[in-house]
């Protein structure tokens, strides 16, 4: 079974996989170097040649030292290259199989329309918008209020630590379908740590055991790269946009600062990775499902470990789990609905996630420009400081996708015949191509009661009333308000999540069940304690900083005689309660359209 456009291309699929589009400081295009680069890889290692090579003379001896062993060049990521080892497992060895990959409802058979429905399908879901060229223009009927934007990120960074296949890569050849040869899923930053010091030296410094490798540059907190600007990373993939990469640095800094303050390698680790699980179950996920949803899925007892009480993810063997293609191929992809168009990275600073060649965009597989510095309070709720009117908010759950998604760029899909640039496309056809089932069977196997196709306006009888999977998680969102993930979807999420972390020994679920880092706390105090924030976050603008103040009415300025002469004091003036009626427009003031309405034209 073979799809154009799947499986094909060399470069990630991932929205933000790619070449960036600015220019070099080194005055060579990105795109260029990379092509010669695979032109060199491409030439031909030859053991012989037609003629006789002239003669060599004699190799002269030389005392000169021998150069320090230049370290290996770092891979590029490439992020969902058709489909992810094993994950086509239903339609390889049967829905009834577990193995790196599995189906969470064995026995639903699987959906599959016509491709003509969902090609028109995916055209419907582009929402046509421009990138902005400033955030606080954001249609707020398009924005999450309760969901910052960085949480998209980190949930981006929590699904490639659950689906990194560390497995070497002489087994997965041997395995392709893996089947037996496969790293089960765990949320331990494989993609920061690797496979430990001695197992992945390139991702740490020679010159401070147990320390991560870090590349502080222009001001800039990046990944550690290769002299092409390939970043040395456990998980590659994290290098795909701007925004993760140095959401990646993050964890490397915070590590290193624990062992600055004498915490052995095995200790920092440790300490990094609970924090991190517990802010998946307490911080993330309820914004995702709600926090009712994943009180209900766990029980806490004393002296025992939290237990997990989903009802529809139950893996044969705890040990070895594996992972839903329901999951991973649909309702996991709920969070593509949430890219904005354009992200403010600092103060006055909006780029659009893809740009066209020689201008700024949020492209990664390169070194971090020093004008792209990531805010993170323009992300995250930091506490302490002050909200920016401007923060990026995520888009809401619905079946609208931002438009750049809807023809992803030449250095995202590689240009060949008969590529698919649309996202929305991709998902639906891989959906079908993995066998998923519908969406409403799903709804009934978990005892609720379907929504129609009539309700999802999904009008056209090729349908016989079914819907994708995807699709039928989006719309049940949407139809909901769009803040959170509804049943079908929210069940999948919360149960596959929160079990694998019940299923490893090694998270805080079982290995110190009561760790709790404290009431409320959330990413923006784990920023903080890596010391994550960059100083010039705290620096408040020019057009911000205060002005010299008047002496107040009744002070007296110095040089000054204050009138002693007897006078009335005026009558106090009560301040209008909040409820009260808002404040009127001043005379010859009008509300700017601009706040409500998409600015159109070039973000540069």
């Amino acid at each position: 079974m073979h799809v154009h456009g799947f499986g094909d291309e060399t470069g990630g699929v991932c929205p933000f996989s790619g070449a960036g589009g600015g220019t070099a400081r080194s005055g060579v295009s990105r795109r260029t170097m990379l092509a010669g680069l695979a032109s060199l890889a491409a030439l031909p290692v030859m053991s012989g040649t037609a003629h006789a090579a002239p003669p060599r003379r004699p190799p002269v001896p030389t005392t000169a030292p021998t150069p320090p062993a230049r370290r290996p060049r770092a891979a590029r990521g490439a992020h969902a290259v058709g489909n992810p080892r094993g994950s086509d497992i239903a339609v390889r060895a049967g829905r009834d199989a577990e193995a790196r990959f599995g189906m969470m409802f064995k026995k639903l058979p699987a959906f599959a329309p016509p491709d003509a429905l969902l090609t028109a399908l995916a055209v419907s879901m582009n929402d046509g918008k421009a990138p902005l060229s400033d955030v606080k223009d954001s249609d707020v009927a398009f924005d999450n209020p309760g969901m910052p934007a960085g949480y998209i990120y980190l949930g981006q960074f929590v699904d490639h630590d659950m689906t990194l296949d560390k497995t070497p890569l002489t087994l997965q050849q041997q395995d392709p379908r893996a089947m037996t040869n496969y790293d089960t899923p765990r949320f331990d930053l494989a993609s920061v740590y690797g496979k430990g010091p001695a197992g992945s030296p390139e991702l740490y410094d020679p010159a401070r055991p147990g320390y991560l490798l870090c590349n502080d540059h222009d001001g800039v907190r990046d990944l550690p790269r290769d002299d092409v600007g390939a970043a040395y990373l456990g998980d590659p993939r994290n290098d795909e946009n701007l925004i993760v990469a140095q959401f990646h640095a993050v964890f490397l800094r915070l590590h290193n600062k624990l062992r600055d303050e004498g915490k052995t390698f095995e200790q920092a680790q440790q300490l990094v990775r609970w924090h991190y699980q517990w802010l998946i179950v307490n911080d993330y996920l309820p914004r995702i499902v709600g926090r009712d949803v994943v009180d209900r899925l766990l029980r806490r007892r004393r002296g025992g470990p939290i237990e997990f009480l989903g009802r529809f993810y139950k893996p044969r063997n705890p040990r070895r789990p594996y992972m839903p293609v329901e999951y991973s191929g649909a309702a996991y992809r709920f969070g593509h609905s949430m890219i904005r168009a354009e992200y403010e990275v600092h103060d006055q600073h909006t780029v659009p996630i893809f740009g066209n060649e020689g201008y700024q965009d949020l492209r990664g597989n390169r070194p971090v420009p020093e004008d792209l510095w990531i805010d993170w309070n323009y992300f995250f709720e930091i506490p302490g400081m002050s909200t920016p009117d401007d923060r990026n908010m995520a888009r809401l759950i619905d079946t609208q996708l931002s438009l750049p998604l809807s023809k992803l760029p030449p250095t995202v899909v590689a240009p060949t015949a008969g590529a698919i640039t649309s996202l929305a496309e991709r998902n639906l056809l891989r959906g079908k191509r993995l066998g998923l089932p519908a969406g409403q069977d799903v709804a009934v196997a978990m005892g609720l009661k379907p929504l129609t196709n009539q309700q999802l306006g999904l009008t056209d009888p090729g349908w016989k009333g079914k819907a994708p999977l995807w699709f039928y998680v989006l719309k049940e969102a949407e139809l909901l308000g769009g803040h959170r993930l509804g049943q079908v979807g929210g069940t999948i999420v919360a149960e596959v999540i929160l079990g694998l972390m019940a299923c490893d020994t090694a998270s805080y679920f079982t290995a110190n069940p009561g760790f709790d880092p404290g009431a409320g706390y959330s990413m923006g105090h784990f920023l903080l304690w890596a010391d994550a924030i960059d100083p010039r976050a705290f620096e408040a603008p020019e057009d911000e900083l205060p002005e010299e103040e008047e002496p107040a009415d009744g002070e007296v300025d110095e040089g000054e005689v204050e009138d002693e002469a007897p006078h009335e004091e005026e009558p106090e003036v009560e301040e209008p309660e909040d409820d009260e009626e808002p404040e009127l427009l001043e005379p010859g003031e009008a509300p700017d359209p601009a706040a409500t309405s998409p600015v159109p034209g070039q973000v540069v």
